[in-house]
């Protein structure tokens, strides 16, 4: 079955990240990871789900009234076929944003449409998945990129800060995101993680300076942090 995908849920809600937040959002999440962050918030998706062909879930995210869809995971780039999806998706004249751990070549060997926006997270030393960083894919970066860290605590903080400088990421991509990691339960898989809270990275990234968004996961502050479809 070469046009299909192994989806976990495909959903209609408000983005909660990127500097897109608060703006309707057809989400399409892939199954399956090769990670196991501390903080993952969606271990469902590592193995739940259905293979689906690409016809049916381009006209499931048509049947919603909304031009924006972000492909998510899981780990949607271990799937070859998402960038015939995202090319389909692209050619309807939807804009498309794909959420990936940058632990996978970002380009796809170059299927990647240029007109897919990617939101690349750098994995920090607190996710516990550092060392699985894909580094060439700073310089695959398009200037419509965006850049993403999940901060756990200071010292995450200042290794992002350093990560920032030292590959001059506030100039290769649209934005360079920082999050407050959210307090995640231990769960099968993974290990847990505290919760950072919002105002000691705020303070942190005012007192540095640095040209940074900070963002909130907003969908967990409109539903309960563990609903899954929003």
């Amino acid at each position: 079955m070469p046009d299909t995908l192994r989806i976990n849920e495909i959903f209609y809600s408000i983005q909660g990240e990127s500097t897109r937040a608060g703006q309707p959002c057809v989400f399409v999440r892939l199954t399956g990871c090769h990670l196991r962050c501390t903080f993952c918030d969606t271990e469902y998706a590592f193995k739940e789900g259905e293979t689906r062909s690409i016809d049916s879930i381009v006209e499931e995210v048509c049947s919603h009234p909304c031009d924006f869809v972000e492909v998510t995971g899981g780990e949607p780039l271990l799937q070859a076929r998402v960038h015939d999806l995202m090319h389909r998706l692209c050619e309807l004249g939807k804009t498309v944003a794909i959420e990936t751990s940058g632990a996978c070549d970002i380009d796809g060997n170059g299927k990647c449409d240029s007109r897919v926006v990617r939101i690349m997270d750098i994995k920090t030393p607190g996710s516990g998945e550092v060392e699985r960083n894909d580094w060439a894919n700073i310089e695959r970066l398009r200037a419509h990129d965006e850049v993403k860290f999940v901060i756990c605590d200071r010292a995450d903080y200042e290794w992002a800060r350093e990560t920032i400088r030292e590959h001059s990421l506030v100039e290769r991509a649209r934005a360079v995101l920082m999050s407050a990691v959210f307090e995640q339960p231990a769960g099968l898989e993974i290990l847990g993680q505290r919760g950072l809270a919002l105002r000691d990275l705020a303070e942190w990234i005012l007192e540095d300076g640095l040209p940074v968004t900070m963002q909130t996961q907003l969908h967990k502050f409109i539903w309960d942090p563990q609903t899954r479809g929003v």
